[in-house]
């Protein structure tokens, strides 16, 4: 879901953009992160907690926690939220603390 209209913010999208999600292709908006995108598209669960693997979804939408780390294009612990969406962009669910390059 998406809000179009706000009586005090002007939302100007971009033009539409195709990434894929666990396989799955989706579409977003120029402009908006990859959070965002996933939400509209009815994505809740970006990921789970280290310890006791409990779902976690979009959040805090600033980058300060952790909630929304995923692999971006291959890259891991990649804070969705505050990373704007590209063309053809690779997202996939992050499992456990992610590798290093």
């Amino acid at each position: 879901m998406r809000i179009n209209e706000h009586p005090i913010l002007k939302f100007e999208r971009g033009k539409k953009l195709k990434f894929t999600f666990d396989g799955r292709e989706m579409e977003g908006y120029e402009g908006e992160t990859v959070a965002a995108a996933l939400h509209a598209a009815g994505v809740k669960v970006l990921g789970e907690s280290l310890f006791k693997q409990r779902p976690r979804g979009f959040y805090c939408a600033i980058g300060n926690c952790s909630s929304c780390l995923m692999v971006v294009n291959g890259k891991s612990n990649v804070k969705t939220c505050v990373t704007l969406l590209e063309e053809g962009m690779t997202v996939e669910t992050q499992k456990g603390k992610g590798g290093l390059e």
